[in-house]
């Protein structure tokens, strides 16, 4: 049965579906944590800000850990780093499930990092590889639909284990599935490496040094911009955090130029369709990210609605996200990339200029639409995106650059958040209200908050903008 499963004119479905369990249960673990932080923070007699290191130090160990085993995998092997790394997920979450003590509970999520970063950019790659070039797009819209369906799922999932069996049970949730996605991965994936190393890639040697300049670059540079909102840019802690971040980013990219076998090499920016394929993913995520940051302190705290009407208000989008995604990668597989990477763009900085002009009396009629479009934008620009960059690389590079890949959009996703929250509190500030997110209930404040807001998405308004001309510029079209 395995082997008929691996020779198979189908193998690349089942590989994906081997893929896709871990994936899924990744994307509805973050979701759903976040949801049990209040419950988790009350449980350990804590305040949120101290359990949010459950999310941040998570956050952080995926980003710093994501370029060294993405090169990892390409060294020896994308399947034993793969199924290594989701192993590992899974023993974190039952440490996690168990833990009796907020400090090991934050190491058990630093262990789900790791084995997060193990599995996230190898992941993609290994269903990149099974699929041929012509089907690029599909596969990485086929991603796309685990990835918007987790979405959807993570937050409801969450509140009923919360509220039915307390908040350990959201991670012992995730102990089956991803132990079904691990089992799935070793049956479907024994048969047929699918993307084996080649003798001269293993005979490479792992650059530890550009590992640990890039994992000091990232940590210095994230853990500045998530505290930046509290501390503002002029606190010594922030400066130096941003030049220690500066200072590891050019050794790093000096020490690449002259390694080797680099982590990544930097002269894959010289060719067009990656670097531009980058700089696009890099903007859409920064001018994205923030709106569902934003968006439940908008609609419970201006608008009054409940958590679960404000919930809800989502959905429609991430659904229309994730059956985009498929679709766009798939026309783009027969008719080129540019039209979907700058169509995208223009459908979700459209949907940013709209939630730019809500106020304190908006209705959902504005507001569901313009959330559709952005989600819309995204799910159309993603697949043909990737598609188009993993197309300048080799395959024997998959690893690495999945990895920089899903970095960008980690790295984007924090900073979008942490611009947003410090261009709302700054504005709030100015007005004379507490500049925190947590002062937004009711009376004038609300008005700070919302005018803040739209200064907000009208700065991601433009992000989008420039990734529009960006794309539109980019690569020799296929």
């Amino acid at each position: 049965m395995r082997l008929g499963v691996a020779r198979g004119a189908n193998y690349k479905y089942w590989g994906f579906g081997a893929i896709a369990i871990g994936s899924f249960a990744s994307v509805v673990d973050h979701g759903s944590v976040n949801i049990a932080l209040p419950s988790i923070a009350t449980h350990f007699d804590t305040n949120l800000p101290t359990v949010q290191w459950i999310v941040i130090g998570y956050a952080l160990t995926i980003s710093a850990l994501l370029l060294p085993m993405g090169r990892l995998a390409d060294l020896l092997g994308r399947k034993e780093v793969y199924i290594a790394g989701s192993a590992l997920f899974v023993l974190g979450a039952v440490l996690a499930g168990l833990a009796n003590r907020l400090e090991v509970l934050i190491l058990a999520r630093i262990v789900q990092g790791v084995g997060a970063a193990m599995s996230q950019g190898t992941g993609m790659a290994i269903i990149a590889s099974m699929f041929p070039a012509g089907e690029r797009g599909k596969a990485i819209g086929l991603i796309m639909t685990v990835v918007g369906t987790g979405a959807v799922a993570g937050p409801a999932v969450g509140g009923l284990l919360v509220d039915a069996l307390g908040w350990r049970s959201v991670f012992f949730f995730n102990v089956p599935l991803g132990a079904l996605g691990v089992l799935a991965s070793l049956v479907v994936l024994a048969g047929r490496s699918s993307q084996p190393a080649s003798p001269e890639t293993q005979r490479q040697s792992f650059d530890w040094w550009g590992a640990a300049l890039s994992t000091g670059a990232l940590v210095l540079f994230l853990l500045a911009i998530t505290n930046l909102p509290n501390f503002g840019l002029n606190s010594p802690p922030i400066l130096g955090g941003f030049l220690g971040f500066a200072v590891l980013l050019g050794a790093f990219i000096w020490w690449e130029l002259r390694c080797a076998t680099p982590l990544l090499d930097m002269r894959l920016f010289q060719r067009k369709t990656f670097s531009f394929g980058a700089m696009a993913a890099l903007l859409i995520f920064l001018g994205s990210s923030a709106v569902f940051f934003l968006m439940p302190f908008y609609l419970q705290r201006v608008l009054a609605y409940s958590p679960g009407k404000a919930g809800l208000v989502v959905v429609p989008g991430a659904l229309c996200m994730a059956v985009l995604g498929p679709l766009s990668g798939h026309l783009s597989d027969r008719y080129g990339w540019r039209r979907f990477t700058v169509g995208g763009l223009a459908l979700s900085a459209a949907g940013l200029f709209m939630l730019s002009r809500l106020t304190e009396g908006s209705s959902l009629a504005l507001v569901i639409p313009a959330l559709i479009m952005s989600s819309s934008g995204m799910g159309v620009f993603y697949s043909p995106n990737t598609s188009s960059i993993l197309s300048a690389v080799e395959q024997e590079r998959y690893g690495v650059v999945s990895a920089f890949l899903n970095l960008v959009r980690n790295g984007a996703n924090v900073t979008s958040i942490a611009m947003a929250a410090a261009i709302v509190t700054a504005t709030m500030g100015s007005m004379g209200y507490e500049p925190s997110l947590a002062a937004v209930a009711g009376g004038g404040v609300t008005h700070a908050f919302t005018l803040g807001m739209s200064r907000a998405y009208l700065v991601m308004t433009v992000l989008l903008i420039t990734g529009m001309v960006v794309s539109a510029f980019k690569f020799e079209q296929k």
